[in-house]
C-alpha cells in the first residue's frame, strides 16, 4: 500500500427536498427544516414532522445524499447522511445542504432566521448540533430526536450555540441508551445556554408523544 496515493475531487451533486407550505404564511409561520434517519426517506420524515407541528407551518424535508437499496432483491431505496469514511466531507455537505434550504425556503416565503427550526431524527442529530455550533445565528431552535452528540463536542473549536435546544431521548433506545443520553443535558450546556432534555418511554423510533413537549417548548421560545 505504500505506493498507492489517495486522491479526491469535488463533483456536482443534485440534492432534493420536499416542501409543504400552508395556505397562509404570516408572521407566526415557522420554517421547519427536518432530516430523516438512516435508511429512511424525506416522505416519511415530512409526514412525521407534520404530526408534531401541525398544518400551520412550512416544513422542508431533506433527502440524505447517499442512496442505497434496503436489501437484496428489495427495490425499496433508503437514504443516509454519512458513514465512518471521509466524515469531514459528509459534514461539509450536510452543512451546505441545510444552509441552502434554510436560505432558499426562508427567502421565498419571508420567514426570518428567528422563526426557523432545524429538526433531526437519529443519524443527522449530531450533524445538526455541529451546524448550530458552526452557524450560531442561522436558526432559532434545534430539536433532536433519538440521536447523539458529536464526538468532538467538547474539544472542537465550535462557537457558542445561540439556538435553543430541545433533545428528546427514549428509555429503551438500543442505539442511544439512557446511561449515555442522561448526560446529554450537561454536555450540551457546555456550548448552549438554553437546553431542555426529555427522556420518554419507548425504543428507537420517532416520539409520537413528543408533540405536547414541542408545543410547550415553542410557546416558551417564541
Amino acid at each position: 500500500m505504500d505506493d498507492i496515493r489517495h486522491c479526491s475531487f469535488s463533483a456536482r451533486l443534485d440534492c432534493h427536498y420536499l416542501l409543504r407550505v400552508p395556505e397562509t404564511v404570516d408572521s407566526q409561520t415557522l420554517l421547519v427544516v427536518t432530516l430523516h434517519g438512516f435508511s429512511s426517506n424525506p416522505e416519511v420524515m415530512l409526514r412525521l414532522t407534520e404530526t408534531m407541528f401541525g398544518p400551520r407551518h412550512a416544513i422542508a424535508s431533506l433527502q440524505g445524499p447517499n442512496q442505497f437499496y434496503l436489501g437484496v432483491n428489495n427495490p425499496d431505496v433508503g437514504y443516509g447522511w454519512a458513514t465512518n469514511r471521509q466524515a469531514a466531507g459528509s459534514i461539509r455537505l450536510h452543512h451546505e445542504m441545510v444552509q441552502q434550504v434554510l436560505n432558499e425556503a426562508g427567502r421565498a416565503y419571508g420567514v426570518p432566521p428567528e422563526r426557523r427550526l432545524l429538526v433531526g431524527f437519529s443519524q443527522p442529530v449530531s450533524f445538526n448540533y455541529r451546524f448550530a455550533a458552526t452557524y450560531p445565528s442561522v436558526v432559532r431552535g434545534v430539536i433532536a430526536l433519538c440521536g447523539g452528540l458529536p464526538s468532538d463536542w467538547e474539544t472542537a473549536s465550535y462557537q457558542p450555540v445561540a439556538a435553543a435546544v430541545l433533545h428528546i431521548a427514549r428509555r429503551a433506545d438500543e442505539y442511544y441508551p439512557p446511561e449515555v443520553t442522561e448526560k446529554y443535558s450537561d454536555r450540551l450546556k457546555t456550548r448552549a445556554s438554553d437546553v431542555e432534555f426529555h427522556l420518554l418511554d419507548g425504543g428507537h423510533r420517532f416520539p409520537s408523544k413528543g408533540k405536547p413537549i414541542v408545543e410547550t417548548w415553542l410557546r416558551r421560545l417564541l
